[in-house]
């Protein structure tokens, strides 16, 4: 056995030294990756994958699920704040199915089921009416939790008691709900409003306005309607939308507008903008004359009335200072004559035009506005170069700018309107370039693995063809023997002593050795 092992030892040292050393290291550093990446493979592929099966977990519910994995031998990993615990992928389902049929995952939120659980005998009015409050204010988390964005909430409600007298100022019940928003989350103002209904239509008399909700970092969260009147939060996010899209359209404009002129990826626009949303009614009631020529109005009706009267003379007077009203000593005169009066009147009723303007202005009026303008350049020196029609450029903004403030009730002068433009000529690394440099990477990292899948393959195959090579060969020399190598030979039949053979044996293995291994195979052959 040994002398086998020796000789297939032998064969392999001879194969080895025909090797150059460079072809050498190639094999060594092949085998060590081959081994290397068998290695990495068999342990990913060993090794047990956890997923997480549970999240967002009370203490007490996290213990109570950690204790039934630890009756039934389930591996399991338990995050570093305890609220998460994973479990072997191929088991998710199994222990989630588990854990829930066994009601271990509540997290706290008894709800109504807990009238199942404990029977009502010997129990006081008081005690039920605290296991009805905690039941309903669990049943409200639950409720609540249910909600994707939220991954815990606690609710306390406050029941007023009920007096024994009947009162026409029945007591409103209140609540108050904390939210543990999850992270990446947000709630919109439909999902808040969702949950001022849920509470309120599940507790008797509870009124929006009795209802305050905030989340785990104390921020109030205002319904859009309280008693029908709108609140303001829903008012500032349309506000802050109006704004949003009025910057986004300018910026998309001004960009629609260089982008021919000096590429589409070598410009850049930053809008800022500040609004006014005071919204003003204003009520005009005008008065014209039809004849603007005359500043006559419309003849609707006329009225003339023409009076005249005369008389023949008069008789004389009494006697004097002898009437009751006459002065005492008095004569007076006597009048004699004809008399004759006349009266002409005109009415006339004009109409004129009557104009009543209701004026509603704009929903917003842009106050103020700021445009800069970034144009990427070719860099001369290192330094950024100059912007073709830079003049241009920067007067129409200017434009634009003037116009949208048009409205505001301002009068600016130019110099103000200057200061509120900015262009910047900047080089600016534009997408495609980041693109092919990523790329290249890739490109690189498959060359890179295609030339060691090359590496390994080659060297599998020189491997191959060299065995393949070395077994035609010896089968061949079985096959022939000693016709084509010519083997030194010792003269047995002469040598009378077998001392003298083994020293001939010593002499040729020291000083031939490759031509006393083939001796000794061709005597094995012939046995």
């Amino acid at each position: 056995m040994n002398e086998k092992i020796g000789q297939y030892w032998g064969r392999v040292k001879q194969y080895w030294n025909k090797y150059s050393k460079k072809t050498k290291i190639t094999l060594i550093a092949a085998a060590v990756f081959m081994i290397l990446t068998v290695g990495i493979i068999s342990y990913n592929l060993s090794k047990t994958e956890y997923s997480t099966a549970f999240t967002n977990l009370q203490p007490n519910a996290a213990a109570d699920i950690k204790a039934y994995l630890d009756q039934e031998k389930i591996p399991y990993k338990l995050s570093a704040d305890g609220k998460s615990i994973g479990v072997p992928t191929a088991q998710v389902a199994e222990v989630k199915i588990a854990v829930e049929s066994k009601g271990l995952n509540k997290g706290g939120n008894v709800g109504y089921g807990i009238f199942d659980q404990s029977g009502s005998f010997g129990t006081t009015d008081n005690q039920f009416e605290m296991q009805k409050l905690n039941a309903m204010q669990g049943e409200l988390q639950q409720l609540i939790n249910s909600n994707q964005a939220i991954a815990n909430s606690k609710v306390l409600i406050n029941i007023p008691e009920q007096g024994v007298f009947l009162s026409k100022n029945e007591e409103k019940a209140s609540a108050s709900v904390v939210l543990e928003v999850k992270q990446g989350y947000t709630l919109d103002q439909n999902q808040i409003d969702t949950i001022y209904n849920l509470v309120s239509h599940s507790v008797k008399n509870l009124p929006l306005d009795n209802i305050t909700i905030a989340d785990q970092y104390g921020q109030y969260m205002v319904p859009s309607k309280a008693d029908g009147s709108p609140q303001g939060s829903t008012q500032v996010a349309n506000q802050f939308q109006v704004k949003k899209q009025f910057e986004s359209d300018m910026q998309r404009n001004i960009v629609n507008l260089l982008a021919p002129m000096y590429g589409q990826n070598k410009v850049v626009v930053n809008v800022v903008s500040t609004m006014n949303f005071d919204q003003k009614k204003t009520k005009e009631q005008l008065v014209s004359a039809p004849n603007q020529d005359e500043q006559k109005g419309l003849e609707i009706s006329v009225q003339e009335l023409q009076k005249s009267a005369s008389s023949d003379g008069a008789t004389a007077g009494g006697v004097a200072g002898s009437g009751a009203n006459d002065v005492p000593g008095y004569e007076s005169t006597s009048n004699s004559g004809n008399s004759k009066s006349e009266e002409n009147q005109k009415t006339v009723n004009y109409e004129v035009n009557r104009i009543t303007n209701d004026i509603i202005r704009a929903p917003y009026v842009v106050k103020d506005l700021n445009i800069t303008v970034a144009i990427d350049t070719k860099s001369v020196n290192g330094n950024p170069g100059k912007i073709e029609n830079a003049e241009l450029l920067e007067n129409a903004m200017k434009g634009i700018v003037k116009t949208a403030l048009a409205d505001s009730g301002v009068e600016y002068e130019q110099a103000d309107i200057d200061k509120k433009v900015t262009i910047i000529p900047k080089e600016l690394q534009s997408p495609s370039s980041t693109t092919a440099s990523n790329l290249n990477n890739y490109l690189l990292y498959g060359g890179i693995g295609l030339a060691a899948l090359a590496l390994i393959a080659g060297t599998v195959f020189a491997l191959r063809r060299r065995k393949k090579n070395l077994l035609e060969e010896e089968e061949e020399y079985i096959t022939t023997g000693q016709q084509q190598v010519e083997y030194p030979t010792i003269d047995i039949e002469n040598v009378t002593n077998d001392n003298q053979v083994r020293k001939q044996l010593e002499t040729l293995a020291k000083k031939k050795p490759e031509e006393f291994v083939n001796l000794l195979r061709t005597w094995l052959v012939d046995e």
